[in-house]
């Protein structure tokens, strides 16, 4: 099996080049766009209670920008490619699989909201955004975006457990960026910082994962309920 190391540079590979290749029309790249703009509306829509949680809220903004919201990954992930050997001589190996996994995510995210890109027509609105989800990805595919999100989560948690590790990414800032790999840093420092202050994060990973599920379950359904009415999700 391959290590965190070899995982992260495999990824970053193929999803490098799969955004090369939806740049290369600019019709689906536009629509890809609106996309994924679209879907980080409907996260804020479905999570403004852990948003708006004094312990929940880092965590939670964190997950949205820079797991799996609209940000633009292209400079953290075309870095990372260069850097991965250097990366993993300096980092915990944790970190490198948190990295790992963050990359993992990206590109079945991309890779299913490319399909569902090809498909969709805009403007974007409830009906045609289910019916293209169900056209362009299957359940297991979905399954393993929620799953991968709560690895993530339990690996951040355990990260932030880490002695003295704070204090290492701190002074890593500035080596970081004269080495060229700033994004990967803030990333990482993002995401220990948020989950160090939020303590244990089984309730917050519970309810995303839950949310997520009853929605995907919702859209496989033909049901968009869930979509126009986030509350349902919140309640349930």
């Amino acid at each position: 099996m391959s290590g965190p190391k070899e995982r992260l540079a495999e990824s970053l590979a193929r999803v490098i080049e799969l955004r090369r290749v939806l740049h290369a029309d600019p019709e689906v790249n536009a629509r890809w766009l609106a996309v994924k703009h679209w879907q980080a509306g409907r996260l804020a829509r479905t999570y403004p209670d852990l948003l708006a949680s004094p312990r929940y809220g880092p965590a939670c903004r964190f997950f949205l920008e820079e797991l799996y919201g609209a940000k633009d990954f292209e400079a953290r992930d075309t870095e990372a490619l260069r850097v991965v050997p250097k990366l993993a001589k300096m980092l915990p190996e944790r970190a490198v699989e948190t990295m790992a996994l963050a990359v993992e995510l990206d590109e079945t995210s991309e890779s299913l909201d490319a399909r569902l890109a090809r498909a969709i027509r805009l403007p974007i609105g409830s009906a045609g955004y289910a019916r293209a989800y169900r056209d362009t990805g299957t359940p297991a595919e979905r399954q393993l975006q929620v799953d991968t999100i709560d690895r993530i989560g339990h690996t951040l948690e355990k990260l932030a457990r880490i002695p003295l590790l704070s204090g290492m990414l701190h002074m890593m800032r500035a080596p970081a960026e004269a080495a060229g790999f700033g994004h990967l840093h803030r990333f990482l420092q993002n995401g220990f910082d948020a989950f160090r202050a939020m303590g244990p994060a089984g309730e917050f990973l519970s309810i995303i994962r839950s949310r997520e599920t009853a929605l995907m379950q919702a859209l496989f359904d033909g049901r968009t309920d869930e979509l126009d009415r986030p509350e349902l999700l919140i309640r349930g």
